[in-house]
């Protein structure tokens, strides 16, 4: 699993050895997870939505964004078995977004970019009560 932490990070980093399933629980009310699955780390669409999500290293930040990059070639059975779960396959490319309450809010077969992701981010009750604190 890799952990892309942007904008503090500018590359992909090797998470701890935290399961997958752990990983989102532990975000639960505390963040957003954003998980791009991909057949291999080499994958063309992954490097797309990597480059993609680069410059939105702010936006990301400000939603409370965890983004996790998951090539199923070097996934453990078990984090395989969650994604399956979730609606990823290890034959294609898919992002699925995660919710502070737990639950898949967005699921893409081709990479997506930011001001989609914020539209649906934004979208959410939840978010929409933050960005009135903010105010």
């Amino acid at each position: 699993m890799t952990v892309t932490l942007l904008p503090a990070a500018t590359q992909a980093q090797t998470a701890p050895a935290a399961s997958l399933a752990s990983t989102v629980k532990a975000a639960h009310w505390r963040q957003r997870v954003l998980l791009i699955c991909a057949p291999t780390a080499t994958d063309a669409q992954l490097q797309k939505q990597r480059a993609l999500l680069q410059p939105a290293g702010a936006g990301l930040t400000e939603r409370d964004l965890l983004v996790l990059e998951l090539p199923w070639a070097s996934l453990p059975e078990a984090d395989r078995s969650y994604l399956r779960q979730l609606g990823g396959s290890p034959d294609s490319f898919r992002v699925l977004l995660i919710g502070k309450d737990g639950g898949v809010k967005r699921r893409d077969t081709e990479p997506v970019a930011p001001a989609a992701l914020f539209a649906t981010i934004d979208g959410m009750p939840m978010r929409r009560q933050e960005m009135k604190r903010v105010k």
